[in-house]
């Protein structure tokens, strides 16, 4: 396992949001994360990148992260993609993407993966001299996972990257996404309110409610469950 999760519990001060949730994500597979909204996903994102306060065992490649700092947990190769995007938006395009890459020193593959991200969303690079503020979402959407992988993460987590897209672009954005997963081995944890996408693209996943994972499995089996097909597929 790439990423194993053990017991691991969360608070904002005195207000506990998960309570003992273990779960594993396997090298090179895309893990999706679902819930109702305040069930803990986010949470649980920031939780692994030591941005809230948390008891129990994360470990990256077998190296206990838990207890680490979070510009640190960065530099061992976790890229953390939030809700809202993240977009610094009086910058340019390329300079958001630059900033992407800030902890890495090595200038020439920095210029190698610029061109590479410009390929996955030749979009940005028809706008890398464009205010990001100026973007559309779905464009805002794209750089900020452009910039992510600007860092060359080996496990990248997405919180709601659909959120407020349409229809088209989402399934453009996912597409991409599970292009990158497959070509490159990109390790992903998925949290995305449209179970449905999520699913489709995902190879297991798990669900979690009140801070408490109920259930697991492979995709096929988390989608054949009436529970989820009821609360989340509407089907």
């Amino acid at each position: 396992m790439l990423l194993e999760v053990k017991d691991l519990h969360a608070a904002y001060g005195p207000m506990r949001i998960l309570h003992g949730i273990n779960f594993g994500l396997a090298q090179g597979s895309m893990t999706a994360l679902l819930g109702a909204n305040g069930a803990g996903k986010t949470t649980t994102l920031r939780a692994l990148c030591a941005m809230v306060k948390v008891h129990g065992e994360v470990r990256f490649d077998g190296h206990r992260i838990d207890r680490m700092a979070t510009e640190d947990i960065v530099r061992l190769g976790i890229s953390h993609v939030p809700d809202g995007r993240g977009t610094f938006t009086h910058l340019t395009t390329e300079e958001n993407l630059r900033l992407g890459a800030y902890v890495r020193k090595d200038r020439a593959a920095v210029a190698a993966d610029m061109d590479r991200v410009y390929g996955y969303f030749p979009r940005l690079k028809e706008r890398r001299h464009q205010q990001a503020g100026t973007l559309s979402g779905g464009e805002q959407q794209m750089l900020a996972l452009a910039r992510a992988l600007m860092s060359r993460p080996r496990l990248l987590l997405l919180d709601e990257p659909s959120f407020g897209l349409a229809p088209l672009l989402v399934r453009e954005f996912f597409g991409i996404l599970g292009n990158i997963n497959r070509s490159e081995g990109l390790s992903v944890l998925l949290v995305e309110q449209n179970a449905a996408v999520a699913l489709e693209l995902a190879d297991r996943a798990y669900v979690i409610e009140t801070g408490r994972i109920v259930l697991s499995g492979c995709t096929d089996e988390i989608r054949r469950n009436e529970a989820v097909r009821a609360s989340y597929l509407g089907y």
